[in-house]
């Protein structure tokens, strides 16, 4: 089955089927909840899931609530923090068995364009379908609640604030039956809704870049953007285009690009391979020449996104940069030598600690700090339990406190 499905997708250059019926039926947009500058175009929404304000609100309660989790522990939020862009710090997720996921948290920041939306699982094209993995996967367990639907809504709907979301995000359904509106559609249509409204195009380079704001970034900004879109470095051949990254479809493109690369991190038998159970879309191919191969991550926001890697264990930009890229990747400091599969992108390079500083302070300048603070993308509960307390606060003790206390 892993093969059939795999023959359906990405590699052959087939249009996931999604994607092709909304470019050819529409954009997927009711209305423009979305704020993207002019000169970004727009991502592809499934035609069945029209992006509104009200299922990204919805969707928004349901990705930072613990109940979608079995023992209530975690959310959605607690391996995507939006502080961090939407990762989580840690060098793999843990879930509320204690089981670790085996790939690094990878960043939300404008997956709205993202036509592949995993580390090495090119069949996952769609966000709705993906929101299931962490919701109810068994291997590994993240939030645990496979067999547990029932429970699951159970909670929702007995909520008055879920009722009200409910139903404005879904009215259709709403004038229907119970069952129609709460189901694991319409949760995971607003999840994946609350997801495409994660966009980050405000950092200072984008000011430099598009916003005729020649001041907005450093002189050694600059220099390293230079050293960064450079043949010297090779970085911009794999970290391209508005988003720093060749996993991207919008509606501008007639296909989405698809970048998958062995960037040379492992060789554990001298001849390519990769730890068990962590070797790329191999695992989907069984082509031996996609060993190792890893979705591009966006560099947007970079800096606040580490630990580095698709197994994290890269602590930071400095050691990602002298470490492994100028080594022709880590494995060349190896008993295996350097990967005979990596990507010819991979070759190495001399650096001075000079360039280094350059080409980090670059990457700090794709850091969106209004994104990462946006209250649009923070968690709604936390901001009721506020405004509770401040109303509170507001009315004073109450009558009979008043009197207790004279």
């Amino acid at each position: 089955m892993r093969h059939l499905l795999f023959s359906l997708n990405p590699f052959k250059r087939v249009l996931p089927a999604t994607l092709a019926v909304a470019m050819l039926t529409g954009l997927g947009f009711a209305e423009d909840p979305l704020g993207l500058p002019n000169w970004v175009p727009r991502p592809l929404t499934p035609p069945n899931n029209t992006l509104t304000s009200a299922k990204i609100e919805l969707g928004r309660h349901l990705f930072y609530d613990t109940r979608m989790s079995l023992d209530q522990s975690m959310s959605c939020a607690s391996c995507h923090v939006q502080a961090k862009a939407f990762t989580d710090g840690q060098k793999l997720s843990i879930g509320v068995t204690g089981e670790a996921t085996p790939r690094n948290s990878m960043s939300l920041a404008n997956v709205a364009f993202m036509p592949v939306l995993t580390w090495a699982n090119p069949n996952l094209t769609s966000l709705e379908v993906q929101a299931l993995l962490p919701l109810f996967g068994e291997h590994p367990v993240e939030m645990g609640m496979a067999g547990k639907e029932t429970l699951l809504f159970n909670r929702i709907k007995q909520d008055p604030v879920y009722q009200k979301l409910f139903r404005e995000a879904f009215p259709r359904e709403a004038q229907r039956t119970q069952d129609e509106l709460y189901n694991i559609a319409t949760l995971t249509q607003a999840l994946a809704s609350f997801q495409r409204s994660l966009i980050s195009f405000n950092s200072p380079y984008d000011a430099y870049k598009y916003g005729g704001q020649p001041h907005a970034i450093s002189a050694a900004a600059k220099r390293g953007e230079t050293l960064f879109f450079g043949e010297k470095l090779e970085c911009y051949h794999c970290h391209g285009g508005f988003n720093f990254n060749d996993n991207i479809g919008h509606v501008r493109m007639p296909f989405p690009e698809l970048g998958f690369h062995n960037t040379g991190l492992f060789n554990l038998n001298g001849k390519g391979s990769y730890p068990q159970l962590n070797q790329g879309i191999f695992e989907f191919t069984a082509d031996q020449d996609d060993m190792g191969k890893f979705r591009t991550p966006t560099l947007r926001n970079v800096e606040v996104t580490s630990p580095y890697m698709h197994d994290g264990s890269i602590q930071d930009l400095r050691s990602v940069i002298k470490d492994h890229y100028a080594v022709a990747g880590r494995s060349s400091l190896s008993s295996g030598g350097s990967n005979p599969l990596r990507s010819p992108f991979i070759r190495g390079f001399e650096i001075s600690e000079a360039e280094i500083h350059d080409l980090t302070e670059f990457l700090k300048s794709l850091t969106d700090k209004d994104f990462l603070n946006d209250p649009k993308h923070a968690n709604p509960w936390q901001q009721k339990q506020v405004d509770k307390k401040a109303s509170e606060t507001a009315k004073g003790p109450s009558h009979e406190n008043r009197a207790t206390s004279k």
